[in-house]
């Protein structure tokens, strides 16, 4: 999770300095999320998501340095830096984007769903979307096939309650999000996202079960992120006084930190030294990216169907 909050941190700086250009979404407060789940992960399954896609990356073992200098759109980087914030891509790590449009990433999960069931290699995809793209009508498509074909897919619903600026209270109809899947007889779990512990405890119980039934879960996580829908946005739309707040009684890391602090024999020390270490990796990384060449021009007519 630290390297993950570091790591977008610097990703603003280097926004802010003009490093980094279009657009650019960080995962500041949502790290618990993507963490306690790749916990449970097994090596062969697929990982797909949106735009807000960095944390995903790192977290499944693409090399921050990779990263960064795909956010600076240097050829060092993970797609070689034609595919920028919002559409990095690693298929030694099985993730598949990094998606743009919002919802698209839905169907093309359940497709690697598809693909885990047909080769029988007891892989799953786990498909993260958000609530705004909760109210697209390919997600509805897709969770109909994912549960009439019996697909192993656990979708991850990463409610942070704003969708770009809307809040999710003015936008979703009905009882809640949590009731989505009912009409496709989707069971759905609830989860803290702001909490690490429940995040691992409770997706590790779904992706068992969609792994030995073969059918989908959703996970509708509360979670929330502290910047704006990307750098781009002052997120007006809300007031400092609420931010603040989820930041002083929810953060993830702090929380986390907290729990190790009181229940177990850990010196404070030894997890500063984390963040110290951590810290200095993704300084490299940075300092990495803005040295690296740009791609020759040559690139872009490969890895493209002409």
């Amino acid at each position: 999770m630290v390297q993950a909050r570091l790591f977008e941190e610097k990703a603003a700086e280097l926004y802010t300095l003009g490093h980094i250009f279009g657009f650019c979404h960080l995962y500041i407060g949502q790290e618990a999320v993507i963490v306690g789940i790749a916990h449970n992960m097994q090596k062969n399954d697929s990982c797909i998501t949106s735009y807000r896609d960095h944390a995903h990356m790192i977290t499944l073992g693409v090399p921050p340095e990779e990263v960064m200098a795909e956010l600076c759109g240097k050829a060092t980087g993970c797609s070689k830096g034609k595919g920028g914030s919002m559409h990095m891509y690693s298929r030694a790590h099985n993730f598949f984007g990094g998606n743009g449009i919002v919802g698209a990433q839905v169907p093309l999960g359940t497709g690697l769903a598809f693909a885990h069931k047909y080769k029988k290699d007891n892989g799953i995809s786990v498909t993260f979307f958000g609530d705004g793209a909760a109210n697209q009508g390919q997600v509805y498509e897709a969770f109909n096939m994912a549960s009439l074909w019996k697909l192993p897919v656990l979708y991850v619903l990463e409610n942070n309650h704003y969708a770009m600026g809307t809040a999710a209270k003015r936008a979703v109809s009905g009882q809640s999000l949590k009731t989505r899947g009912d009409a496709f007889g989707i069971p759905t779990i609830s989860v803290d996202g702001m909490d690490i512990l429940d995040v691992i405890e409770k997706s590790r119980d779904a992706i068992d079960k969609v792994r030995t039934t073969s059918t989908p879960i959703i996970l509708h996580v509360d979670t929330y992120r502290y910047r704006g829908h990307s750098m781009s946005d002052p997120a007006t739309y809300r007031t400092r006084e609420e931010v603040e707040n989820v930041k002083k009684t929810r953060d993830p890391i702090i929380r986390f930190k907290n729990n190790l602090l009181e229940n177990f024999d850990i010196d404070i020390s030894k997890l500063d030294d984390i963040e110290e270490e951590v810290a200095g990796v993704i300084e490299n990384a940075a300092q990495n990216a803005i040295n690296a060449p740009y791609p020759d021009a040559s690139e872009l007519e490969t890895d493209v169907i002409l």
